[in-house]
């Protein structure tokens, strides 16, 4: 693997622009670090969600059936952390690459829009979204407004009466999209893995199932997380994504 630690190797990000552009379908597999320059802190980050609100307390399915007011604490926190943010200058490079066709689609861990608010069309979100809110009893979907975060009582689904909760994936749940994921996946001849460890199934088995068919990896992360799955012909983009995918932008405007 080709380790790249500095935006100015132009000789690198010209080999790494020149493989993008020619990939029949390249996909990009992106995580919280991509967001972090948003102004959005992994939630796993000391000071992060997670420090605050013990999964197991606040973010089950279970509490959410037995206790909605009790979920809607956590909610609430992080509506106050997701609202506001403006996508960043990586999410306006994967949207470019998408544009200009040389990117098939991305699958995000992250529920905050901002590749959508990018300008990229073709997303999965593997967590579900928190531009929206879910009636677990009818199957209602609404759009949230400022109000469902503000307020101290429960939003109620205005067709069944149900406690409706933020459209996200809690622990319990289905993940989203698996089958079009599969879809996507299928055929990728280059996957980007930008801001995550892919450690966290299913988005974990995506680099090593590209890699078993042929393909090849681009990992954007401060540091290396896919030694393991990763080998000749790959590349490590060490730093920061802010930096790095931008300077992959321009690359391939070049080439």
């Amino acid at each position: 693997m080709q380790t790249i630690t500095r935006t100015s190797d132009d000789a690198a990000y010209a080999d790494a622009a020149t493989l993008l552009r020619a990939a029949k379908k390249a996909v990009a597999l992106t995580g919280a670090g991509i967001s972090v320059g948003s102004g959005i802190p992994d939630f796993r980050s000391p000071g992060g969600l997670w420090t605050r609100f013990s999964p197991e307390e606040y973010a089950t399915i279970e509490v959410f059936r037995r206790n909605p007011a009790k979920a809607w604490e956590l909610f609430r926190a992080l509506g106050a952390v997701l609202v506001g943010k403006e996508a960043n200058a990586a999410h306006h490079a994967l949207a470019e690459f998408e544009q200009r066709g040389w990117l098939h689609a991305i699958i995000t861990q992250n529920i905050d829009n901002l590749h959508q608010q990018a300008g990229s069309r073709q997303v999965f979100e593997i967590h579900g979204d928190h531009q929206h809110l879910h009636c677990l009893q009818c199957g209602a979907i609404v759009p949230t407004v400022p109000d469902h975060f503000e307020e101290t009582a429960i939003p109620h689904c205005a067709a069944c009466g149900f406690p409706l909760k933020p459209n996200v994936v809690l622990f319990g749940e289905a993940v989203r999209d698996l089958e079009a994921i599969h879809a996507c996946i299928a055929g990728c001849d280059l996957l980007l893995v930008i801001g995550t460890s892919a450690q966290v199934y299913p988005a974990a088995a995506l680099p090593s199932q590209v890699r078993r068919h042929g393909g090849r990896i681009m990992e954007f992360n401060r540091e290396a997380a896919l030694r393991a799955v990763t080998g000749p012909g790959d590349f490590l983009f060490q730093g920061d994504v802010l930096q790095t995918l931008p300077a992959l932008a321009a690359a391939c405007r070049r080439v």
